[in-house]
């Protein structure tokens, strides 16, 4: 696990680097670096998320395993007034997300080490997005939407993006156990945008 980027401190040498893009209209640019997820460019499926998430102005939004941070950065631009939390366990990935923050000036947005929803436990928030990660297991991303389920505001939305053969179908049964509406919104290149809505009572 240790060369892993989920993991609290990649045991792998630093190859510092930067990338640009335009998500949403907007030109940004990334610091990446060995032992994060997606390092050479941001991934197809964090591009989907981030072409159909519905982030409303003034939002309180959690990503869920940032990484570097396009999705989150991206959700605190749109969010203009709003306010993003960023977490992700690795340490590495957390540092590069907020110096990604500051570079493309993203207001409200800051980024936490935390495993999961560890350091955000008392709050609640409007829109939750995660791009999971699929090779931590299946428990740790059902995880994930246990804890989505137990951190959304009343109207609250998850946004997940997972890939069909790495677990879409499973991913998806799971979440219809925990929210009353589960829309499949998106499919491109064998990725899949769920939307999920209404918190089922346990």
């Amino acid at each position: 696990m240790g060369d892993h980027y989920f993991t609290n401190q990649p045991n792998v040498e630093h190859d510092i680097r930067t990338i640009r893009v335009t998500l949403r209209g907007f030109n940004l640019t990334f610091w990446t670096d060995a032992g994060v997820f997606s390092k050479g460019g941001v991934d197809f499926g964090s591009q989907l998320l981030i072409e159909t998430m519905e982030i409303p102005a003034g939002a309180k939004v959690l990503d869920v395993g940032c990484g570097y941070g396009p999705i989150g950065i991206t959700a605190a631009l749109l969010a203009e007034s709003g306010e993003v939390t960023m977490v992700d366990v690795n340490e590495r990935a957390v540092e590069l997300a907020q110096k990604n923050i500051d570079q493309n000036l993203a207001p409200g947005a800051k980024a936490i080490v935390s495993d999961r929803f560890e350091k955000v436990a008392a709050e609640k928030f409007d829109v939750i997005l995660t791009n999971p990660p699929i090779r931590a297991g299946k428990a740790v991303v059902h995880s994930i939407f246990e804890g989505a389920a137990e951190h959304l505001t009343a109207g609250g939305e998850l946004w997940v993006v997972i890939q069909k053969k790495q677990g879409a179908p499973s991913a998806k049964k799971k979440l219809e156990e925990l929210f009353d509406s589960v829309e499949d919104v998106a499919r491109d290149a064998g990725f899949r945008i769920f939307r999920c809505q209404g918190v089922l009572a346990k």
